[in-house]
């Protein structure tokens, strides 16, 4: 008796072979042009929280990180504390640099993050509610903080977005299941 697997060999690679796929979200930052003669970059940190406003990942934080002294990470990271909501919920409790989610400060414009469930910066989340917060500080300017609520696992292409109104620019999240 012969067996015939013509069929089945590929319908059984097609579903443990290929890749797994992960709900993601794309996020975008906007860093707005101030005037002003004295402009310094902002500080800013990004994160999720849950419903009870406890940490559930940090996805990003940009701050100085260029060596002026001898302190190898920079001196930027005595200014951390300015971005005061974010270094309360969890930022003293990082060890600075954190791979794949500190960085340099931006300039002006919009700035793009690729998260993708599972990783570092977008960890497993429970389903519920949940709220993604940027917080930006400035030498000689000011402090913003800006929250957009979104719901996990999102179930379907979406997107959400808040506007700041000095320090930070349009915040957009746009939601792939």
């Amino acid at each position: 008796m012969q067996v015939r697997y013509s069929l089945a060999i590929p319908a059984l690679a097609a579903l443990f072979g290929g890749p797994a796929f992960s709900a993601g979200v794309g996020v975008s930052i906007e860093v707005p042009r101030l005037s002003g003669a004295e402009y310094h970059r902002p500080y800013v940190a990004a994160w999720i929280e849950r419903a009870d406003n406890s940490v559930a990942s940090t996805v990003a934080v940009w701050y100085d990180i260029r060596t002026r002294t001898n302190n190898p990470e920079g001196e930027g990271t005595k200014w951390l504390k300015d971005l005061r909501q974010w270094w309360r919920r969890t930022g003293r409790e990082l060890q600075m640099p954190v791979d794949g989610i500190s960085g340099a400060t931006k300039p002006v414009g919009k700035h793009q993050i690729s998260l993708t469930e599972g990783s570092a910066a977008l960890p497993k989340l429970a389903p519920g509610a949940y709220k993604f917060v940027v917080e930006a500080a400035r030498e000689a300017g000011g402090r913003e903080v800006v929250t957009v609520p979104f719901q996990w696992p999102p179930t379907g292409a979406a997107q959400v977005t808040a506007t700041g109104s000095s320090e930070l620019g349009e915040i957009k999240l746009d939601f792939k299941p």
